[in-house]
């Protein structure tokens, strides 16, 4: 399994004089490239401002700063790096492409390039949907895709509401912040999220994403809830951007099977977890469900920009021209995207995300439980979250409640017992762990409802040499963090 990365996990031996010289004049340069892309870019600028490096280099996890510094990349271009940095496999690609004097740039006009990765992308597709599958390609990000997948349902069912999902991101265009958690629009009913920490209901588990389900059916069966039939649902299978929840699978089959017996289409979102990335190779294998679309970007393009929806034939009602964008025909993008597709299947990184990502789990688990400021550790496959409490807060739900209140829920055979009752979120100790892990070599990011979940998000050829040393600073940095906030 060609899953190696030649670059070393230790941070810089100390350096000598010249050495310390040479690294001065590259601090020099590093602090003067920070100060202009702060005074010439612009204020939504976000990942530049918590993770304040400058990248020169890269391989695999690796990343080499201006400054001279190496560090382990867990962050993976939020995800879509599945093979990390530079990969022989895509580059060898790209210089193909390059090399063979074919066209960079073609609409959406067919090619050899484009046709081998089609070829492999429906190779790859859930069973049951390959055989009667069509793809559009959209512009360069996911969230142009999800804009293509709102108009195709729209459009094949006459109809305009929305079903999604509190805690959803979906992208940053208009209709995509309409069916992400961040955002209001009367066209779009706001549905509960099963997860066990934070439960809607407060029980979590089984019994949580049991009543998730019930309130779903209710909503759309009440005829006074308001909510008219909608033109389609869309859902993460698990939430990245949300504090990295996986559905359950049981859950999914539920909404799959309650979406089909209403002729209502089902929109997988599958731009983050998508690839191998959550341990099969597309999340919504993992429960057997078959959606009656899919999103795809980030790790399908291979590192370059691509994004597409794969969807039905049934739905394909479009007329020619009713939906493009300039920039669909990436040859460069789709070549990169076959390479990492073929690489992917042939060599079985989902399953090496799924065995490892389990081991990383039990291993921060293990670890989180010397923290008190660590709530929570989930995760599936390399898609890995540890949520950052206040230990010193008010715990709430349903085991905070008073004793009769608590009493009275052990007693339905329904919501059984309440489950641990999770301390607040607590965003500047998260913001603390992930400045101590960049001091310590190692990229991560923080996402959640209140920004207070640590994420991993390494590339699939992560070796496990590399998956010891991220746990090992991952683990220092929340240990310096729980010493400064005087937390056991």
């Amino acid at each position: 399994m060609a899953v190696t990365d030649p670059a070393p996990v230790a941070l810089p031996a100390p350096l000598d004089g010249a050495a310390r010289e040479a690294s001065a004049c590259d601090s020099a340069v590093h602090e003067g490239i920070l100060r202009r892309q702060s005074a010439r870019e612009s204020a939504a600028r976000t990942y530049a401002r918590s993770l304040p490096i400058v990248p020169v280099r890269a391989r695999g996890l690796t990343i080499e700063g201006a400054d001279g510094r190496r560090y382990l990349d867990c962050l993976s271009g939020a995800g879509t790096l599945a093979l990390g940095h530079n990969h022989p496999v895509v580059l060898e690609a790209i210089r193909k492409v390059l090399d063979s004097g074919a066209p960079l740039h073609v609409l959406d006009l067919a090619t050899p390039v484009k046709d081998t990765f089609t070829t492999e992308l429906f190779r790859t597709l859930p069973p049951g949907l390959a055989d009667r599958a069509r793809i559009q390609f959209c512009g360069p990000a996911g969230t142009d895709a999800v804009e293509a997948a709102l108009k195709l349902v729209r459009t094949a069912t006459g109809r305009s509401g929305l079903l999604a999902f509190t805690g959803a991101y979906h992208g940053m265009t208009a209709g995509a912040l309409e069916a992400s958690g961040g955002a209001q629009d009367v066209r779009v009913a706001r549905l509960p999220y099963p997860q066990d920490y934070r439960c809607p209901f407060g029980i979590g588990g089984a019994r949580g994403a049991e009543l998730a389900a019930r309130w779903t059916e209710s909503l759309l069966d009440d005829t006074k809830s308001g909510v008219p039939r909608p033109a389609g649902m869309i859902l993460e299978p698990v939430q990245g951007e949300g504090g990295v929840n996986p559905a359950p699978d049981t859950w999914l089959r539920r909404m799959r099977a309650i979406t089909e017996k209403r002729s209502i289409p089902l929109i997988a979102d599958e731009v983050q977890t998508g690839v191998g990335r959550t341990g099969a190779f597309w999340a919504v294998d993992h429960s057997g469900v078959v959606p009656d679309v899919m999103v795809l970007s980030k790790a399908v393009g291979g590192s370059l920009p691509l994004a597409v929806v794969v969807y039905h034939e049934d739905l394909d009602v479009w007329s020619p021209g009713a939906h493009a964008g300039t920039f669909r025909g990436n040859q460069l993008a789709m070549a990169a995207g076959a390479a990492t597709l073929a690489h992917v299947r042939e060599n079985r990184l989902d399953q090496r995300a799924a065995d490892l990502g389990a081991r990383i789990l039990g291993q921060l688990e293990q670890a989180a439980q010397e923290f008190a400021i660590v709530g929570d550790v989930r995760g599936r496959g390399l898609m890995i979250g540890v949520e950052i409490v206040d230990p010193e807060g008010e715990a709430s739900g349903p085991a905070a409640a008073d004793a009769e209140d608590a009493e009275g829920m052990a007693g339905d055979p329904l919501l059984g017992g309440p489950s641990p009752s999770p301390l607040p979120a607590a965003p500047a100790f998260a913001a603390a762990v992930r400045d101590a892990c960049l001091d310590r070599g190692l990229i991560v990011e923080l996402g959640g409802r209140h920004s207070s979940v640590v994420r991993l998000l390494p590339p699939l050829t992560l070796t496990d040499e590399q998956a010891a040393a991220v746990v090992d600073r991952l683990t220092d940095a929340l240990a310096a963090v729980s010493r400064a906030a005087h937390c056991p």
